[in-house]
């Protein structure tokens, strides 16, 4: 069993940033991927970042790309998502989720282990 727990949001300008924790208990992130979604009012939960283990290698959404980056920190086993520019449209409820497999896709279904969700909201 993984227990994901995010924080670190709130409210922020247009144009500003923010940094989301993922924290994992119950089972190291080591050999496994960590992901990014969210879901706004109304809309299908999306895929936002992805980092795998091995390597280290990171993949984003067209919509984020160049504006946010994914992060961990293996000691902390901790997963960071260090979001700039932020726009409008960007306001949702941030969710962290852990693929046990490593194979660290976009697909939600590939992710067996979600936090409880963090609200970013951007005002213009």
């Amino acid at each position: 069993q993984v227990q994901l727990v995010e924080s670190g949001g709130g409210l922020v300008q247009a144009g500003g940033s923010r940094r989301l924790s993922c924290a994992a208990s119950g089972r190291r992130l080591r050999n496994s991927s960590t992901g990014w979604f969210r879901q706004a009012p109304g809309k299908e939960r999306e895929f936002v970042a992805v980092i795998r283990w091995s390597p280290s290698v990171t993949y984003y959404a067209d919509s984020v790309k160049g504006r946010f980056t994914i992060s961990r920190d293996n000691a902390e086993n901790t997963v960071y998502l260090q979001m700039n520019s932020l726009k409008p449209e960007d306001t949702a409820v941030y969710y962290c989720a852990h693929d046990p497999s490593g194979l660290g896709t976009s697909e939600i279904g590939a992710y067996a282990y979600w936090g409880q969700g963090t609200q970013v909201t951007v005002s213009s």
